[in-house]
């Protein structure tokens, strides 16, 4: 969905749905009275005399033209009322989610002029649409009214009459019935209007399931891997600006990138912002397949691995924890529904958040936004606590800390440092003091490996990643770790430094 605006996706999932629903339980049911009552008026009025049943229904055609000729002049605009509506749903999302950011900067007066912008765009679209309708409209409406068909019909039977052609008495079933025809006709009128929408929602709705998806193994020809060796061989990604997809002809932000994650080992993956280093965790969860190479698990291609064994081999605490609308239960065993009560609360306990989900109003049952609220530390936290549950053999870290407390992140680094233990671990970070116990730290620069080794070694080099440690002011010799990677997480001895030309 990285190519669809929230809003666009709202509109979708609920306003084209609700419109389906309208169509689907109501349409046809209503389509069946009001075309057997015109049908048996018609027929009926035609039986007694088929002349005047000609000149009573004479003003329902002309409806049908004018109303026709409006629809199709208002047409054309009628796909910019939908963009401009998506246009509004996403402006209000984004709007609601910001207003702390927006408070906290004093600017509550400035912010809502993406707002304001989508509805003075939204006015003007929906202006140009209904203009040709409304006069159309309002003579078709009139040509039709009840009191306009009764005295056609009074007219018509009155000269009838005057002829001798008809009888006074058979004037009475035409200027009761032909009145009467209005209403099911504009009802007909409006089921059709509504039949049209539902088809725009049912496009839109098509469209959306028609983003394309990642492919997946046939059934039964999925692999397992076979340990937990992670390895990226001559990885290349761009992202495509149009729907964030791999694009060829896109600027790369990954290329020629290799290394191997060994089991028991914590790797560290380090650069400047734009690096690529986001990119890697998230190829490494096959949130999208490399444009180029293959990342392996186990030997496997990651392509060959089922999803739901994919997502059972590697566990991971991102920086922008997700939580579900779901109780503090539900959200830990996210990714291992069959998990037991004890297993949750031994996960939670680990993860130093068994206290305080005892603190909700009702424990582990507590719905997350309606019996309580979690800080940001927190959350984390409960994200440690999933992983944790899950027991994957491979565990990825972007950012786990950076947003963290001084109190929140000495809990977050004791709990990541219990669950990375025996671990093939990769470490995404901006802080060099983080990661700086590492087996190996891997530099980025450009989308390309720069240089790899220990924080050791590659200071002795004094290279790209001393030219970075030197800008973070972090001291000559290195500090004690202060999240992420801690000692305790170390695996392994460092292999020799490894230098690419930066």
């Amino acid at each position: 969905f990285t190519s669809r605006a929230s809003g666009e996706v709202k509109q979708a999932m609920q306003d084209d749905i609700g419109t389906l629903h309208e169509l689907t339980a109501h349409f046809f049911t209503t389509l069946g009275r009001a075309a057997g009552a015109v049908l048996a008026s018609a027929i009926y009025l035609f039986v007694v005399d088929w002349r005047m049943a000609v000149i009573s229904l004479l003003p329902f055609p002309f409806f049908f033209l004018f109303f026709g000729r409006a629809v199709k002049r208002s047409e054309a605009s009628m796909a910019g009322v939908v963009t401009s509506m998506g246009r509004i749903n996403s402006a209000v999302v984004e709007f609601v989610g910001g207003i702390p950011v927006v408070k906290s900067f004093g600017a509550s007066g400035q912010s809502h002029g993406a707002y304001r912008t989508a509805v003075d765009e939204f006015a003007r679209v929906f202006t140009d649409f209904t203009r040709p309708l409304v006069s159309a409209m309002a003579n078709a409406n009139a040509l039709i009214a009840p009191v306009a068909v009764l005295g056609v019909v009074l007219i018509a039977g009155t000269l009838f009459v005057a002829l001798g052609w008809l009888a006074p008495v058979d004037v009475l079933p035409f200027a009761l019935v032909a009145p009467g025809l209005s209403a099911p006709l504009l009802l007909l009128h409006y089921i059709t209007h509504d039949l049209n929408a539902a088809t725009s929602a049912a496009q839109r709705v098509d469209a959306l399931l028609q983003t394309p998806v990642l492919a997946q193994p046939a059934p039964g020809t999925g692999q397992l891997p076979a340990g937990a060796a992670v390895c990226f061989e001559d990885v290349g990604y761009a992202y495509d600006g149009a729907d964030g997809v791999a694009d060829g002809a896109a600027t790369p932000v990954l290329r020629g990138v290799s290394f191997t994650l060994e089991p028991g080992t914590v790797t560290a993956i380090v650069g400047a912002s734009g690096s690529g280093k986001s990119t890697l965790a998230r190829l490494l969860l096959r949130f999208f397949d490399p444009a180029q190479g293959r990342i392996t698990l186990g030997g496997v291609d990651l392509r060959q691995i089922e999803s739901s064994q994919l997502y059972r081999s590697i566990g991971f605490v991102l920086q922008d924890v997700q939580l579900i609308h779901a109780t503090v239960r539900e959200n830990i065993a996210l990714g291992r529904p069959s998990a037991s009560q004890q297993q949750i609360e031994d996960a939670a306990r680990a993860a130093s958040l068994h206290e305080r989900i005892l603190g909700l109003p009702r424990g582990y049952d507590s719905v997350i936004g309606e019996d309580g609220l979690l800080s940001g530390g927190e959350r984390q936290r409960l994200s440690i606590a999933r992983a944790l549950l899950l027991d994957a053999p491979v565990l990825v870290l972007d950012e786990a800390t950076a947003a963290a407390d001084a109190d929140s992140e000495r809990a977050i680094q004791d709990a990541l440092s219990r669950v990375a233990q025996g671990r093939t671990v990769m470490v995404i970070a901006h802080r060099l003091d983080s990661v700086m116990y590492a087996d190996r730290i891997i530099v980025l620069e450009g989308g390309a490996v720069c240089e790899q080794g220990s924080h050791a070694e590659l200071l002795a080099r004094d290279g790209r990643y001393a030219r970075l440690w030197a800008a973070g002011s972090y001291g000559e010799d290195g500090i004690e770790a202060m999240s992420g990677v801690h000692p305790d997480m170390q695996a392994a001895p460092a292999s020799d430094a490894v230098v690419a030309p930066c």
